[in-house]
């Protein structure tokens, strides 16, 4: 075959490629954050939810001293209780969360992670 035979056919062949073909091709894979925003009350929120929670008696084991910070996590033995609905009114945002009461102080909990996402003081 001569040379001009086989370039003319390499040319064809190539040409019959669809152009799509010879593109390079990119992946985009998006994901789904499960990740929370941040947890943002007003101070008039705060003020009602702390309220309506120290109004429970809550009995706390005498010498016992436990303090958490936020991003700490909090043991999985510790019992987290959910908000009385009243509060959901004032605080829709809360209704994902759980709390804690320790040392005159709330502790809102996530309860996926465990996770402190804000304390809220009197």
């Amino acid at each position: 075959m001569t040379k001009s035979l086989k370039a003319a056919l390499l040319g064809a062949a190539i040409l019959s490629i669809p152009a799509a073909a010879l593109a390079q091709t990119t992946t985009i894979t998006t994901t789904t954050r499960t990740e929370r925003g941040p947890l943002v009350l007003t101070p008039d929120q705060r003020t009602t939810v702390y309220k309506r929670v120290v109004r429970e008696r809550v009995v706390t084991p005498r010498g016992e001293v436990v303090e958490y910070s936020v991003g700490a996590r909090v043991p999985r033995e510790v019992e987290l209780r959910s908000f009385d609905d009243d509060v959901y009114v004032e605080a829709p945002d809360l209704k994902r969360y759980r709390y804690v009461r320790v040392n005159n102080q709330l502790v809102l909990v996530d309860p996926d992670t465990s996770e402190v996402v804000e304390i809220i003081r009197d």
